[in-house]
């Protein structure tokens, strides 16, 4: 249902194929997450072909910690044990996982390398703290917000309610936002790119939050559209969303 909403001059044979090879692509983004995790870095790192990392190093010369984001596209596990070992590693943010099993293997991967994951629940005030101490954050933008927070964009033709944590906090702290993606490539390697940093809304826009958000939206839409096989199309994306949605509520209210 997604794949054709998406892409409506498809047919129901290349909807297929898609689907196929994105399962396929999860099932190999698994396998590699434990390969990763038991290599040692410079054998996980000469895996990895890196580009824009001029981007971080100029954003990570700032007086304030660098955002990350990224959806569950190509291996963004992966990303997050590269980064830590390239650079830094980082504070993100991430939804318990419904397997208790699975989330305690994901847990100790990501511990293993300094990764320090904090729940959506009360994340504001640590991730704020952070970047004041120049700790990076990083945070997937492709997940449905249920909360007041949400600010509704455009993605990928759709309304989605999305997070507006990202852009609040860029706002409030003067974080450079850097889209990170992971792209397989053959014999097991992957191609890790940096994007410039996105562009902050102006001063004299009237809806900053609305306008950053949507155009971190746009940088991982643009990659989906050139890539469909790699986005988790299983997820639920697109759930009813109002129709005049209210501003989003500050997520530093109380903060």
């Amino acid at each position: 249902m997604n794949l054709r909403s998406v892409f409506p001059a498809w047919d129901k044979a290349q909807c297929h194929a898609t689907l196929r090879a994105t399962f396929k692509q999860f099932g190999r983004h698994i396998i590699d997450l434990f390969n990763f995790s038991s290599m040692k870095p410079e054998n996980m790192l000469s895996l990895v072909e890196v580009e824009g990392m001029e981007y971080v190093q100029k954003a990570n010369s700032q007086r304030v910690g660098v955002m990350y984001f990224a959806g569950h596209f190509g291996g963004w596990e992966l990303q997050i044990m590269v980064h830590a070992h390239l650079f830094d590693p980082i504070v993100m943010i991430a939804r318990t996982l419904d397997n208790p099993y699975l989330e305690k293997m994901i847990e100790r991967m990501r511990g293993r390398i300094g990764t320090r994951v904090v729940s959506r629940e009360g994340a504001v005030r640590g991730l704020l703290r952070a970047l004041k101490d120049r700790v990076s954050v990083g945070m997937m933008i492709d997940q449905h917000i249920q909360d007041r927070s949400a600010v509704v964009v455009d993605f990928l033709g759709r309304p989605a309610a999305t997070t507006s944590t990202i852009a609040a906090l860029a706002l409030r702290t003067g974080a450079p936002i850097i889209p990170v993606f992971a792209i397989p490539t053959s014999n097991g390697r992957y191609r890790m790119i940096y994007e410039e940093p996105i562009e902050p809304p102006g001063a004299e826009d009237p809806n900053p939050v609305f306008t950053y958000t949507q155009r971190c939206t746009d940088v991982l839409e643009s990659y989906i559209r050139r890539h469909p096989h790699l986005w988790l199309w299983m997820h639920r994306r697109w759930r009813q969303v109002e129709k005049d949605p209210k501003p989003a509520t500050d997520p530093f209210h109380g903060v």
